[in-house]
């Protein structure tokens, strides 16, 4: 692994954090210590442990991270207006499906990671669930203007869905094979024409 450079202006949590997050999609959970995020983010011995003292804090601290850095890569904010009906929200949808396939392999294996330690920590669990109710709040607001009448069991589809297509894509047997743009579109397509038009 190659030692992180912060971004201008990044704090120090953040460039701690960022090496959580890389060390944990190279090497999974194993490979989490504070002596090797130290040497990832080319900090002197002791840096993480004063600012994450616990396993559980570290962790946090990557949760927090990842829920940042997603939120920017995804970018919801610039997607195309699913108000324009479901045409918009399958464009809205697909454009960041394949922007999380394409542009953040390791953050989706990073994300795997805390997901699986989640359900051994209760405490990370809460935290885990807490983060990512951003995202299921927007998505919930997205299918809701969309006219979906039953928005909680529709989100869930669609979250199995993308998550499963993500899943298959970076870690399981389609490892090999990823879908491009229209084709994450057409799949979208129809899972929410049977949704919201059926």
């Amino acid at each position: 692994m190659t030692t992180l450079v912060g971004a201008p202006g990044a704090s120090r949590a953040d460039l701690v954090a960022d090496a959580a997050l890389a060390l944990l999609a190279e090497r999974g959970m194993r490979g989490l210590t504070h002596r090797a995020v130290d040497e990832a983010a080319g900090l002197a011995q002791g840096s993480t442990s004063n600012l994450a003292r616990t396993r559980q804090a570290l962790l946090e601290l990557a949760v927090r991270r990842l829920a940042d850095r997603e939120a920017r890569v995804l970018a919801l904010h610039e997607l195309p207006d699913p108000k324009a009906g479901l045409a918009g929200l399958v464009d809205a949808l697909a454009l960041a499906t394949h922007r999380a396939l394409t542009r953040n392999r390791e953050l989706t294996l990073a994300r795997y990671e805390l997901a699986l330690e989640a359900t051994r920590r209760p405490e990370l669990r809460a935290y885990f669930d807490a983060t990512g109710a951003r995202f299921r709040d927007q998505l919930t607001d997205m299918v809701t203007a969309a006219g979906s009448t039953d928005p909680a069991r529709h989100v869930l589809s669609l979250v199995a869905w993308a998550d499963g297509l993500m899943f298959s894509c970076v870690a399981g047997s389609f490892n090999a094979s990823m879908p491009g743009l229209e084709e994450v579109r057409a799949g979208l397509w129809e899972l929410l024409h049977g949704m919201l038009d059926g």
